[in-house]
């Protein structure tokens, strides 16, 4: 009886030594190798898994900038601190990083904005544009103000105000999120220390424009006119400003008969 418990326990402890020896043997042969530039570019990230640089998360942008796939400065949230960091580990030049921020290019406010129905729907932009009429605003090109937007913001960086959405940039980390978001293509990123922006987006002709909104742009030309920059162009009825050629100056807003060019 004793004996055979004795080979019992003989026989189980053998078997456990050959089970240790062949996962020790199995995790030799299938080990990964670890990129050492990874693990260190991914804790120089700031962890928030925005999806602003183009791929899934701060795990998979570590991954492609220590395979040489994605630029050292491409964390919008990390910004230039972080990019001289992964710069330094990569043994590259961070290069000049812009501090961009989102822009809402629309000032349809509730007191400027005309109204053609009363929507009773869901509170979201993309759902109010599936149906016919997009919305009770009488601008089909202005902001719906029903903040899709916020709820895709992770930074608390857009808030509706007064009817539309309105970017806080202090708060901005440019992550594009809100830029998806808007069903009426209407924000876009622009430098931080951009001076002027246009705020409108409607690409109808003066006339209809005037009917409804305030403050819409009326692609009458002058600011181009006026700018002795070429930083500002209207086409398709709208005026946008070239920030890589704006000095600044506000010659533009001060001419604009509708007003609609805004200090930034």
């Amino acid at each position: 009886m004793v004996t055979g418990i004795i080979w019992a326990a003989a026989l189980v402890g053998i078997i456990g030594v050959l089970i240790g020896l062949l996962l020790g043997f199995a995790a030799i042969k299938l080990e990964v190798p670890v990129d050492e530039k990874e693990i260190a570019v991914r804790e120089e990230l700031p962890g928030a898994n925005c999806g602003g640089c183009g791929y899934a998360g701060c795990d998979a942008l570590a991954k492609a900038i220590a395979a040489g796939e994605a630029a050292v400065n491409s964390c919008a949230p990390g910004g230039a601190a972080v990019a001289e960091k992964i710069g330094k580990i990569m043994g590259v030049e961070s290069g000049d990083s812009v501090k961009m921020v989102a822009y809402v290019k629309c000032s349809g406010t509730c007191d400027k904005a005309g109204l053609k129905a009363h929507y009773y729907g869901l509170a979201d932009c993309k759902r109010a544009a599936a149906i016919p009429g997009r919305s009770d605003k009488a601008c089909d090109y202005g902001c719906m103000g029903y903040g899709s937007c916020v709820s895709a913001c992770q930074f608390d960086a857009i808030h509706i105000k007064d009817g539309i959405a309105e970017v806080d940039k202090e708060k901005c980390v440019a992550c594009g999120k809100c830029v998806a978001e808007c069903p009426n293509s209407l924000i876009e990123l622009v430098p931080y220390e951009a001076k002027w922006t246009v705020a409108c987006s409607n690409k109808d002709k003066g006339p209809k424009v005037m009917s409804v909104c305030d403050n819409g742009c009326i692609g009458c030309g002058i600011c181009e006119k006026t700018c002795n920059f070429d930083a500002i162009k209207v086409e398709n009825n709208i005026a946008h400003i070239d920030q890589s050629k704006c000095k600044g100056c506000g010659l533009c807003a001060q001419k604009c008969p509708r007003k609609v060019i805004l200090s930034h």
